[in-house]
């Protein structure tokens, strides 16, 4: 029943209800923007943005192929995203000064930011991120929000 709950609740998130701004907030731990954009476009911006802040993209991870491809093979029938990838990318700057502070903020790297669209055609696009801890991790939060925001175009 809770599996069935929780689908229904990301569901709901990339169905567009309740959206206004920034969504999700039925998970307190992440922070997401609806994009006006189609995946593909939300994907190129959101690598646009990465490479602009001077950053490389280390890899991209296909959640939404991976979760398609297997979900016969765990016994869903639960199709989660039309579309799903995770941007992976680290900041030399940022990691360096974060892990002088305290090296267990390596945890935290590489950091990661998603574009996820609905199933169907006309699925909502949503652009988020994992919320760091409070601290020193803000100042990479930051780069974080301001890259999901340019990628959803979202002020």
């Amino acid at each position: 029943m809770r599996k069935i709950l929780k689908a229904a609740l990301i569901a709901a998130a990339l169905t567009g209800i309740g959206v206004a701004g920034a969504v999700g907030d039925e998970n307190p731990n992440v922070v997401v923007y609806q994009s006006a954009d189609a995946f593909d476009d939300a994907t190129f911006a959101l690598e646009n943005a990465i490479i602009e802040a001077g950053l490389k993209v280390d890899h991209v991870s296909h959640v939404g192929e991976m979760l398609e491809r297997t979900r016969g093979d765990v016994g869903s029938d639960v199709i989660v995203f039309g579309q799903a990838d995770v941007y992976q990318f680290c900041s030399a700057v940022l990691s360096r000064k974060v892990m002088e502070i305290d090296p267990l903020n390596i945890a935290h790297c590489p950091y990661g930011v998603f574009v996820a669209q609905a199933p169907g055609e006309d699925g909502a696009v949503l652009v988020g991120y994992r919320k760091l801890p409070e601290g020193e991790m803000q100042e990479v939060q930051a780069l974080l929000d301001g890259l999901a925001r340019e990628a959803a175009g979202v002020e």
